[in-house]
C-alpha cells in the first residue's frame, strides 16, 4: 500500500497544487508540453505525478518512466564519481590540473583580442582539481555569449548547445589547452566546462573510458537502469521530445526522439551535461547523497567525503553571486554558494526562497532540476524538456509549493 503524504508529514491538499499550478500556468496555454514531479520524504515517495505529453507530435502522454535529456544535471553524477577516485587516494583536491593533464602546465589568462589571436598574461598561480570541481577554473561555456574567450569557445563548438564538438573527449581537452581562461583560476565563479575536465580525469585516475566507468561504479550498483549516454532502440518510446521556445514564444520541436543524436553512442562522453535519466533512476542517486553515501546497503561514497562535498568552497565563503563578478546572472545566486559539483545552499533569506540552510541542488539546459534537503529528510526531482532553462522559475515556484505543504 503506497503512503500518504501526511504519512510523512506532508499535506495532500498543499501538494495537489503542483499539478494544478502546472497545468494552469504552462501545460494549458502550451508553454510546455509536459511535466514530471516528484516528491520524496523520511523514506518515501509522497508524490509522483507525471503531467501532459512527453512527445506531442506524436500524443504520447508523459509516464513515470519516462526518460529525459538530464543535460546539467549530469554534473553531480560526474562530480561522485571523480571523488570515488579521491577516496582510491588518486589525487588531492589541491593538486595542480596540469599534473593530470601535462599540456595544461602553459595556460595563461585572456587580456585582450580575438579568436585565434589572444594577448595573455600568466596565471597568478595554477588550476586544480578543487577549481574544476566548483567551477573557479577561468574555464567557460561556448553558450555564454559574453567574452571573447566564450566566442572562441563557440567557434570550436566547445560547451555550445547548437553546435557540437567534432572529437572525443581527449581532443577537446587538448583544444582547450590553446585557448586563455576568462581569468586566474580561483579568482572568480564562472559556470562552465570544467566537469566535462572532471570526466576526463575519471578516464585518466581509472584507466576506464567515463561511460563504463559510471555504469559500473555507480549505474548498476545504484539499480540505475536507464541511465547512460545514448537511448538504445529498445526504450526509444519511453524517450522525450525535447522543445524551446519559439517566435511569438511558441513551443517549437528542436530534438525528435526518433531522429536525436541520443540514439547512438556519442564520440564524446560529456560528464557536464551528457546524460539521459528518468525520475525513478535519480531518485536513487539522491537516496545515496540523502543516505550519506550509502542506499540500500551499497556504499557509493564515504559519508565525510559527501559532507565535504556539500559544503561551500567558493573562496573567501562568497556565494556565487558575489563570486561571479558580474558573469553569468542566470545561474549565480544570491545566498547560494557551490561545493564539489552541487549547489549549496547558505541563506535562504538572501536567496529570496524557501528552503534549508544545507540543502544542495542543480538543474539541466532542459528545464529539470533537483534539490535534496537533508534537514527535511527531502527530496525534490522536476522533470521537463524546455529550453532555455532560465525562461521559467520552476524549481522556485516549486519550493513554494512543496515547503508550504509541509505540515509537521
Amino acid at each position: 500500500m503506497s503512503p500518504r503524504p501526511e504519512d510523512v508529514g506532508l499535506s495532500s491538499e498543499r501538494l495537489a497544487r503542483i499539478d494544478s499550478h502546472l497545468k494552469r500556468r504552462y501545460l494549458d496555454p502550451g508553454k510546455i508540453a509536459g511535466a514530471l514531479t516528484l516528491v520524496f520524504r523520511r523514506g518515501e515517495v509522497a508524490w509522483l505525478s507525471p503531467q501532459g505529453l512527453m512527445d506531442r507530435e506524436r500524443g504520447t502522454p508523459t509516464a513515470a518512466d519516462t526518460i529525459f535529456r538530464i543535460f546539467s544535471m549530469s554534473k553531480p553524477v560526474t562530480s561522485v564519481a571523480l571523488m570515488q577516485l579521491y577516496e582510491h587516494g588518486h589525487f588531492q583536491l589541491d593538486d595542480p590540473v596540469h599534473k593530470s593533464i601535462p599540456a595544461w602546465r602553459g595556460l595563461r589568462v585572456f587580456q585582450a583580442g580575438s579568436y585565434p589571436q589572444f594577448a595573455t598574461a600568466p596565471c597568478e598561480r595554477h588550476m586544480t582539481i578543487r577549481d574544476l570541481l566548483t567551477h573557479q577554473s577561468g574555464l567557460t561555456y561556448g553558450f555564454m555569449q559574453r567574452t571573447n574567450v566564450d566566442a572562441a569557445y563557440r567557434e570550436l563548438g566547445i560547451g555550445c548547445l547548437d553546435k557540437r564538438f567534432r572529437g572525443n573527449l581527449d581532443d577537446m581537452i587538448a583544444r582547450l589547452a590553446e585557448l586563455p581562461l576568462e581569468f586566474s583560476p580561483g579568482q572568480a565563479w564562472n559556470y562552465s566546462v570544467a566537469t566535462d575536465v572532471c570526466g576526463h580525469l575519471i578516464e585518466h585516475f581509472s584507466g576506464e573510458p567515463l561511460d563504463e566507468y559510471l555504469r559500473r561504479h555507480l549505474f548498476e550498483p545504484l539499480g540505475m537502469q536507464d541511465t547512460g549516454f545514448h537511448v538504445p532502440d529498445e526504450k526509444v518510446e519511453r524517450f522525450a521530445a525535447n522543445y524551446a521556445r519559439g517566435p511569438g514564444k511558441k513551443l517549437i520541436l528542436t530534438d525528435d526522439p526518433e531522429r536525436s543524436h541520443y540514439r547512438r553512442p556519442p564520440q564524446l562522453l560529456g560528464g557536464g551535461g551528457g546524460l539521459v535519466s528518468t525520475a525513478a533512476d535519480y531518485l536513487r542517486f539522491c537516496r545515496m547523497l540523502l543516505g550519506g553515501g550509502e542506499l540500500d546497503g551499497v556504499r557509493i561514497l564515504g559519508p565525510r567525503t559527501l559532507a565535504m562535498m556539500t559544503r561551500n568552497h567558493i573562496s573567501g565563503g562568497l556565494d556565487t553571486a558575489q563570486a561571479a563578478a558580474g558573469n553569468y546572472t542566470e545561474i549565480a545566486a544570491p545566498g547560494t554558494g557551490f561545493g564539489l559539483g552541487f549547489s549549496v545552499m547558505l541563506d535562504p533569506a538572501r536567496a529570496g526562497v524557501t528552503g534549508s540552510a544545507g540543502e544542495f541542488a542543480w538543474g539541466g539546459a532542459a528545464s529539470t532540476v533537483f534539490w535534496v534537503d537533508p534537514a527535511e529528510e527531502m527530496i525534490v526531482i522536476f522533470m521537463t524538456q524546455f529550453m532555455p532553462s532560465g525562461t521559467f522559475n520552476f524549481r522556485g515556484q516549486l519550493k513554494s509549493i512543496v515547503y508550504g505543504a509541509i505540515a509537521d
